[in-house]
């Protein structure tokens, strides 16, 4: 059973599906096994409900990099990151808001060359901020079946890596999603930086990384996923990763040695 609504945005996701159209009787992206409904039913709210209690955070990390956070706290209550560089900003993964101070911020620091993203939880409105900054969006082919609202700034991608420009190169690496990628940033750090969405998980201890079918519902990846993963990511050079899910999740300077360890109980319990 489907509803015509003007509220086209899944509260437990921040997925928005295409405005004033049949939505679905429970949002896909949540009734998937990597994520959930909520307990007390499935909810939808509009772009205006959602500005009028919430806005935009953003914070700096460096300065080429800032993250973005919905305040308060909304759906997942992921955080994307704006990357500076220069031949193009990008924005890495979304939040499902965009408001005007957003907008005059990233316009202050030159607009966006590209959007990319590390998997389908983070998708949100993705079309309204590739509309705004006239810039594609890049998802892996291997995700097309979770894209449920596909503008046409939105370009499909293949293979292992997609090379863009300066020294941002899109990894991907499979695991929680088919299609999960990272964006590699060589010199945002002397061993080169990682933006990992949810495809590597940093735990608050920044002591450990963890990668599974579902975290919420602590779903672990089959064996020759995770092997696939493994042997993917190992070949990567970084010292830091940037996770997406809670502000603090960034390891400086020791991350692949976390990574490594973390790892190494991986292959132990799964016998490789």
């Amino acid at each position: 059973m489907t509803t015509i609504n003007r509220n086209s945005i899944c509260t437990t996701c921040g997925t928005k599906f295409p405005y004033n159209e049949r939505v679905p009787a429970l949002c896909p992206i949540c009734n998937d096994d990597r994520q959930f409904i909520n307990p007390d039913g499935q909810r939808w709210t509009s772009e205006e409900d959602l500005e009028k209690c919430h806005a935009v955070r953003i914070r700096k990390i460096s300065d080429r990099l800032h993250y973005l956070t919905v305040r308060p706290s909304f759906a997942i209550g992921q955080r994307a990151f704006l990357a500076l560089s220069p031949g193009g900003n990008i924005l890495w993964d979304c939040i499902p808001l965009l408001d005007e101070a957003t907008k005059e911020f990233i316009y202050s620091k030159g607009g966006l060359k590209a959007i990319a993203f590390s998997h389908p939880h983070f998708y949100s409105n993705m079309n309204e901020w590739a509309a705004e900054f006239n810039c594609p969006v890049y998802i892996h082919e291997n995700d097309k079946p979770w894209i449920f609202n596909r503008g046409p700034n939105v370009k499909l991608w293949g293979g292992d890596g997609k090379p863009l420009w300066d020294d941002l190169e899109l990894v991907h690496v499979g695991g929680h999603f088919p299609g999960s990628s990272m964006l590699r940033i060589g010199s945002f750090s002397p061993g080169g930086a990682m933006l990992c969405g949810d495809s590597l998980y940093i735990s608050r201890s920044l002591r450990h990384t963890a990668v599974m079918f579902s975290y919420p519902n602590s779903i672990p990846l089959l064996k020759e996923e995770f092997a696939a993963f493994y042997e993917k990511c190992a070949k990567l050079k970084f010292d830091t990763l940037y996770g997406a899910t809670f502000e603090g999740q960034d390891l400086e300077g020791n991350a692949y040695a976390v990574f490594a360890r973390s790892m190494n109980r991986y292959k132990s319990i799964y016998g490789l």
